[in-house]
């Protein structure tokens, strides 16, 4: 955290800390941001062909399950590297959907999917929004989102701004939590990986879009 998360977060605890003191706290103790690395991303592309980008960037959704994002990274595990695929609904940026697997491909995505669709009640009247990597464009993912009857949107190629929240939530992820070297071994990174998506991002974090509330308490507001 910096100096302005971390005075919100003292607040909520009943601590009266401003900004400047936590900032002058954190030097005096020798603390010091840890911040994602920023990337330069190309120009716009072509937009996918088999879904345009209907999002267009309209990253402010008023209810749950309106809009899902999703992506997939990779986490280093000992000997070979693993794949999160993560589903975050935009609305408070909470995670609603995951998975992990030794292949980035459809299985896991689809599996991503299929816990957010059912964790979430199945909703209707949503739409997905990813890039146009393959575990996303391919026939299999396609058909799963036309049976659970969700529309599809895919970002501009090239363009890594068009899935923005889902570059940030990876980011955070690899900057807060993530050790620099990786993990030991598959069942270490998932069962780490696990808290950080249940437990700390979706219940402790304090997020700047949801007025520095968590997403659990973000939602609970619009219940």
């Amino acid at each position: 955290m910096g100096a302005r998360s971390l005075s919100k977060a003292l607040c909520n605890e009943k601590e009266s800390v401003g900004r400047y003191m936590a900032r002058s706290l954190m030097r005096e103790l020798g603390l010091k941001s840890q911040q994602r690395r920023r990337h330069r991303y190309k120009p716009s592309g072509a937009e996918a062909q088999y879904a345009p980008n209907h999002l267009q960037r309209k990253f402010n959704v008023e209810a749950p399950n309106q809009v899902w994002c999703g992506d997939v990274t990779y986490i280093w595990a000992g000997t070979y590297w693993v794949y999160l695929a993560a589903v975050l609904d935009l609305h408070a940026r909470r995670i609603v959907g995951w998975a992990m697997s030794r292949s980035p491909d459809s299985a896991l995505t689809c599996r991503a999917l299929k816990m957010a669709f059912e964790s979430r009640g199945r909703p209707e009247n949503l739409m997905f929004h990813s890039d146009q990597g393959c575990h996303y464009s391919s026939k299999v993912f396609r058909e799963t989102l036309a049976d659970m009857r969700i529309k599809q949107s895919m970002s501009r190629r090239g363009n890594c701004w068009d899935n923005a929240p889902m570059e940030r939530f990876f980011g955070s992820l690899k900057s807060e939590w993530i050790p620099k070297a990786g993990y030991r071994n598959e069942d270490e990174a998932s069962t780490d990986v696990l808290r950080y998506l249940t437990h700390y991002y979706n219940r402790i974090r304090l997020h700047s879009h949801n007025g520095y509330r968590t997403p659990v308490d973000m939602e609970a507001l619009a219940a």
